[in-house]
């Protein structure tokens, strides 16, 4: 197995393609990585920007380029030494009927081949198909509705009938093996398991063997004839079993290397599955936590009510409103499998409900025929920690016992795919716009409550990776990210000097509290990359109807959004240049060069996103997946001055360090060695090198024979050749 030195993680669409990707491959190798990571390669709904909403896992997306563009890209990489990663999508595809699985079963129903492909709760009956914008029925009386030959036409859309028309649109349309509905009554209404909260995404049952073949054909041709090198697996969480999966993935590509997108909670490990570690959320939160300090950020958190509250209550609205559908289902399951007890379905509803509030992390691992002990001392656990809430549900150590015994796997099961769901949609999508003191510890894989650790501890961090995950992908940004790595920074700087709380908010109009305080953040972490106000504006916006309190996605409320983005829009660009802020820019500056130089040095794969080998101060997505400007990155390899002073140091530093790992690779595969530094600094050894960093964003005095800076020039951060 081939392990990559450090990999590009490249967005298709929107402008890039496969052509424009193979342009691209100069740069790269000059840049000093092994391997381009591409996002999802297959056949999309019309219109992504992703390529996560699949309509056919085996045919590669024509817009990009379509087979042959792909081959000629691989074949590009290749000849330069690069390999590439593919990103797989096993979990879900697009709810369309675009999607010609699914068009196949609204032609045909059950006796469609691919009716069991997906998660379909058929005995529930008609498949629900929640893509009107108002009734059917109201549709229908309107003549919106009409029959065109073999095809039901509704606004925007066309669907194959699976029996002949009749004398009607409702007798016909109550005739299919489907079922028009009004979009309004999904959460409550759906009959197919989603991805998270998002009804749009369908569930694969990747489980059976016959779905696992349909959905990796491809994928195991591309990697079989050498086209692609190695995997990243989405979303592995939302499997039935993960263990299996990843099992039977691996007998099929032995030699691949292969990388799991999986958050782990507080001190959770990997599960003993076989692969090279995870996509790096892991490593992200260990180095920002190392550089925030910890007395600034509780001081910044004072007043505030603590963390857990917020996010459990988030986790509760978020299981009763947007997850509904998935709650009744368990609860009906639940009751079967409890009908010998004395209970309710009322009371099965809200043992179920205590218990997912109380979970601690993603999910179990429990299959079908085995409750291995440690997810079964976490269920007991799990269900004691719920019992301390008032009142206690009466069925709750029923519940608990239900999740123990064997004979009720789909309802353990399927409860293991909602807490992952529930944690996902009310921490990172809820309660992290809700408790908002430090915005940098607001992050994928992060504890808000826990933003910072000191450096004994991550030393022991870092052992314990290189023990562990010696080969896991390291980020700090990626698509997923909730803001990028420079903008997370200059957050982190103002945890160095709380006291600068005030400067910053009094640059911003006085409106709602948090909001207030919410935009000035942002925009202090935003200002570098221009366009200030619209930016700021549409991520205020997301960010007001992510929280969930106020206005929502599906009902925003004018009156209460309008003050914020309006203040949002006064922002002028010159936000951060004033006087008052010039100790904290500098810090914020060597604060990101310390982060990159220790994702570049720690144990695992760097993996650079896009455009981050220079400054990066996007905020959360679609803003992380803006245009990058790939002339100047190319002038500043060939050595031209452009851009800012930091955007050159950053970018060396980068291809320094990785220039380092592609010549030395045994030498990063080493241990972690600790070595003995002042406070507020952090050594390490690697093999013959030795990175030092200063942990406050501090300036280091100059020691030794530095391989960076190859100036005299003074900095945060020194590599060095060992003494």
């Amino acid at each position: 197995m081939k392990i990559p030195t450090a990999t590009y993680r490249l967005q298709l669409r929107e402008g890039m393609d496969f052509a424009k990707a193979a342009q691209l491959v100069p740069y790269l190798r000059d840049l000093g990585i092994s391997h381009l990571y591409l996002s999802p390669i297959f056949a999309a709904a019309p219109g992504s920007t992703h390529g996560y909403d699949v309509t056919d896992p085996n045919e590669v997306e024509p817009s990009l380029g379509g087979r042959k563009g792909l081959n000629a890209l691989s074949d590009a990489l290749h000849k330069a030494g690069l390999g590439l990663v593919l990103d797989i999508v096993p979990n879900h595809m697009a709810f369309t009927v675009h999607t010609p699985w699914l068009a196949d079963i609204l032609r045909h129903g059950r006796q469609s081949r691919y009716a069991d492909h997906f998660d379909i709760d058929w005995p529930a009956g008609r498949l629900r198909l929640p893509w009107l914008g108002a009734p059917f029925a109201d549709l229908a009386a309107s003549g919106d509705i009409t029959i065109e030959g073999d095809e039901m036409a509704a606004p925007g859309l066309r669907l194959p009938l699976a029996t002949p028309a009749k004398s009607d649109v409702c007798a016909t349309h109550d005739a299919q093996p489907w079922h028009l509905t009004h979009w309004r009554t999904e959460a409550a209404a759906i009959s197919h398991r989603r991805f998270f909260t998002v009804t749009g995404l369908i569930g694969v049952r990747v489980e059976e063997q016959a779905v696992f073949d349909d959905m990796h054909r491809l994928t195991f041709e591309l990697v079989e004839t050498g086209v692609a090198d190695a995997l990243r697996v989405d979303h592995v969480d939302g499997l039935s079993d993960p263990a299996e999966y990843l099992n039977r993935l691996r007998d099929r590509l032995p030699d691949t290397p292969i990388w799991v997108e999986k958050i782990l909670t507080g001190d959770e490990p990997l599960p003993d599955w076989p692969v090279e570690g995870t996509t790096g959320y892991v490593a992200a939160r260990a180095i920002a936590r190392l550089l925030t300090d910890a007395t600034g950020a509780a001081q910044l958190a004072e007043g505030w009510p603590p963390f857990d509250e917020i996010r459990d209550d988030a986790k509760t609205q978020i299981i009763t409103t947007e997850l509904q559908a998935e709650l009744e289902r368990l609860t009906d399951l639940a009751a079967r499998a409890g009908s010998d007890h004395e209970w309710g379905r009322a009371s099965w509803r809200q043992a179920i409900l205590a218990y997912v509030r109380a979970f601690p992390r993603y999910r179990t691992y429990t299959t079908a025929n085995q409750v291995n002990e440690v997810d079964a001392a976490l269920i007991k656990d799990t269900a004691a920690r719920a019992a301390q809430h008032r009142p206690v549900p009466t069925a709750l150590r029923d519940f608990a016992d239900l999740l123990l015994d064997t004979a009720h796997a789909e309802l353990r099961l399927r409860l293991q795919q909602l807490t992952g769901a529930a944690i996902a949609k009310a921490q990172e999508d809820t309660a992290f716009y809700r408790w908002t003191p430090l915005l940098s510890a607001n992050e994928v894989g992060a504890e808000p409550d826990a933003p910072a650790m000191d450096v004994a501890a991550f030393h022991a961090a870092m052992q314990r990776r290189q023990a562990d995950m010696p080969h896991g992908l390291t980020l700090t940004s990626s698509h997923d990210t909730k803001r990028s790595e420079d903008a997370r920074m200059r957050i982190a700087a103002i945890s160095h000097d709380p006291g600068v709380a005030e400067a910053l908010m009094a640059r911003v109009p006085d409106i709602a509290h948090p909001w207030r305080w919410y935009l000035a953040q942002s925009a202090f972490a935003a200002a570098p990359d221009g366009s200030l106000p619209d930016r700021l504006a549409a991520h205020l916006e997301k960010a007001m109807r992510e929280a969930k309190r106020d206005t929502f996605w599906t009902d925003p409320v004018d009156a209460f959004e309008r003050p914020i983005l309006d203040a949002a829009r006064s922002v002028g660009e010159d936000f951060a240049q004033t006087d008052t802020f010039a100790g904290l820019l500098r810090r914020a500056g060597n604060l990101a060069l310390a982060q990159c130089a220790l994702k570049l040095f720690m144990p695992g794969v760097p993996d650079i996103y896009q455009g981050t080998e220079i400054g990066s101060y996007r905020l959360t997505d679609p803003d992380n997946r803006a245009a990058v400007d790939w002339s100047q990155l190319s002038q500043l390899a060939s050595g031209e001055e452009t851009g800012t002073l930091f955007d050159r140091t950053k970018f060396d530093l980068t291809r320094t360090v990785l220039h380092l790992r592609r010549d030395a690779p045994d030498a990063f595969t080493g241990p972690w060695q600790p070595l003995d530094a002042p406070e507020g600094e952090l050594r390490a050894a690697r093999g013959p090198f030795v990175l030092h960093i200063s942990t406050r964003g501090k300036m280091l005095s100059r020691t030794g024979d530095a391989l960076w800076p190859a100036t005299s020039d003074p900095t945060s951060v020194r590599v060095t050749h060992a003494p």
